[in-house]
């Protein structure tokens, strides 16, 4: 009777264990479906979402090129910095202290520098840039120090300008948020920026993974831009001129040094100007270049334009003897000499010597207007010297169709029109220069503007503005100026050297009335050896306030800075003897 019992009992058993595999095999086909869906259909999307919420892209930051003098001195070059940055899923819980911390050591934006600390849905968040390795270096420590995790330094150059306010008017400087401003670093920036790389690599728990996907793009230096400048005749001229305008009380000065063969500039130095390092700490009239911008009616300078150009046109000799009167009357206008005199007389070079607006103009009469007006378009006047520097004025030489005849009286001799100082150094350079018009170069070799010009010393264009033998009388006329008998430069002399030179005075207009308001350009222009020019020098100074002219502030600035010049290029005297001058008849 038992038996039929446990049958039974198995029976019930078996049915069970199948039911049970039968809802573990719907289970695992449930959980095998679901595991095929996520190897085949969604593992791309889940993929990249963890990327996405992993991975990490950060700059590698370019080197920028260097910006050199002509002997390869460093003025602007790039030096070891870092940037601070942040891991926002670290900071933000403490971003606050971190914000104040960071704020108060580097001197940013706190309210910024919180945002950035709060970023979302990010592992890399920049803080702050082109920061000083120490500095950076002590925020992290400082933030470690109190337990807060998530900020870290990368790698990021600062540009530091190791001769501080040498050629700074030239180099330009880069501003706090890295773009360029003024000068080179700004007219030339495509050229020295290069290109910034970039790393991404994946992060897990605010940490790199070791073994995580990572790929590297490398950055490409930006490229050196070499200056003709020297830096040695640059600190020079700038600490010469500094001391004249100090000295004189005059609100600005300029000093220009051109090589007379090649045109390229040697010094071009602005007072006041600026440290590149600290652009804030200047007023921003101080920090492009004056001796580009500025322009200014030249005076007396001007008078060696219009004798050279008589002097070639066949019209005058130096020797041509003028009647000077005490003044002279032009229509409604009277025109006077810097000097009281009664009646002189005096031969052109004379009239140079003792820089005579009367005599200029009875010469220049000989001219038609149209006739002075394409000299001085020869010599570089009423246009742009092109030299690669942003902002540089073309000056003003009005169209000769406009001309009345008190226009050209008062152009003959420096009025009326305006220039910047280095279009007038590549003028008097002209002379210097046999006769030809040489272009100003501040770029050695070549290189391409942002603008796209071609500019440098490569690409500098000649052309004849008077003949050799106009250049060469009219140097001899320029020596009767620094000769301490006949001349109103004696302090521009230079013992043992054959010396050329000019002085101006022109009177300045107001930019409040647009008119003469009473104050003064004064200036000198020379070149030595005078028989066999090597430099050429333009000092100029606005609204002297000690009651000086070219020859007496001028005049001792282009003596100190010549005198450097040839000896620093080793340049011995010609050894000749400066003809003697026949002023008076």
């Amino acid at each position: 009777m038992r038996r039929p019992r446990v049958r039974s009992l198995r029976g019930a058993s078996l049915l069970r264990l199948r039911v049970a595999l039968l809802l573990i095999a719907m289970v695992v086909s449930v959980f095998a479906a679901r595991l095929f869906q996520l190897q085949g259909v969604d593992a791309q999307a889940y993929v990249a979402k963890a990327r996405a919420e992993g991975v990490v892209t950060a700059p590698l930051p370019a080197d920028r090129g260097e910006i050199t003098d002509r002997n390869g001195e460093p003025l602007a070059e790039s030096v070891d910095g870092l940037m601070l940055v942040a891991d926002p899923t670290l900071t933000s819980k403490h971003a606050a202290a971190l914000a104040e911390i960071v704020a108060r050591r580097l001197d940013v934006d706190y309210f910024d520098t919180l945002t950035r600390l709060r970023k979302p849905d990010t592992h890399f968040q920049y803080v702050a840039r082109r920061v000083p390795a120490a500095k950076a270096r002590g925020v992290v420590a400082a933030a470690q120090a109190r337990g807060f995790e998530g900020l870290d330094t990368r790698r990021d150059p600062v540009r530091d300008y190791p001769a501080h306010d040498v050629a700074a008017n030239l180099v330009g400087f880069m501003n706090a948020e890295g773009d360029p401003g003024e000068g080179a670093e700004l007219m030339f920036d495509h050229l020295l920026s290069g290109k910034d790389g970039s790393t991404t690599y994946e992060v897990g728990g605010g940490n790199r993974i070791p073994l995580g996907d990572n790929s590297v793009v490398q950055p490409q230096r930006g490229h050196d831009l070499h200056l003709t400048i020297d830096r040695d005749v640059q600190w020079y001229a700038q600490r010469v001129v500094r001391s004249a305008v100090q000295t004189s009380g005059s609100s600005s000065g300029a000093a220009v040094v051109m090589d007379s063969r090649t045109g390229q500039l040697l010094a071009l130095a602005d007072y006041p100007t600026f440290d590149a390092n600290d652009p804030t700490g200047s007023p921003e009239r101080d920090l492009g270049s004056r001796a580009l911008r500025d322009v200014y009616e030249p005076g007396s300078v001007e008078k060696v334009l219009t004798m050279s150009s008589l002097l070639d046109a066949g019209k005058v000799t130096p020797q041509t003897r003028v009647t000077v009167p005490p003044e002279l009357r032009r229509g409604d206008r009277v025109i006077h000499d810097w000097f009281p005199h009664g009646k002189l007389h005096l031969t052109l070079t004379g009239v140079i010597a003792k820089s005579s607006n009367i005599g200029t103009v009875l010469a220049a009469t000989q001219f038609q207007h149209v006739e002075l007006w394409r000299y001085l378009r020869k010599f570089g006047l009423g246009q742009r010297t092109g030299i690669g520097v942003h902002g540089e004025s073309p000056g003003m030489l009005a169209d000769w169709h406009n001309w009345s005849q008190i226009n050209q009286d008062t152009i003959a001799f420096g009025q009326g029109l305006s220039v910047n100082a280095v279009q007038m150094t590549a003028a008097v350079n002209a002379i210097a220069n046999r006769g030809v018009y040489v272009s100003p170069s501040l770029v050695k070799g070549e290189a391409r503007t942002s603008t796209g010009e071609l500019v440098g010393s490569d690409t500098a264009t000649q052309h004849r503005v008077v003949s050799q033998r106009a250049a060469r009388l009219t140097a001899q006329m320029m020596e009767s100026v620094p000769n301490p008998e006949t001349g109103t430069a004696p302090k521009a002399a230079i013992e043992g050297y054959r010396v050329a030179g000019k002085t101006g005075t022109a009177q300045r207009v107001g930019k409040r009335c647009g008119c003469y308001d009473g104050t003064f350009t004064v200036s000198f222009a020379g070149f030595a050896p005078a028989d066999d020019p090597r430099f050429t020098v333009y000092v100029v100074a606005q609204d002297p306030k000690n009651g000086g002219g070219g020859g007496s502030i001028g005049g001792p600035v282009f003596h100190k800075i010549m005198s450097y010049l040839l000896q620093k290029y080793a340049v011995p005297p010609t050894g000749t003897k400066a003809p003697t001058p026949k002023i008076e008849w």
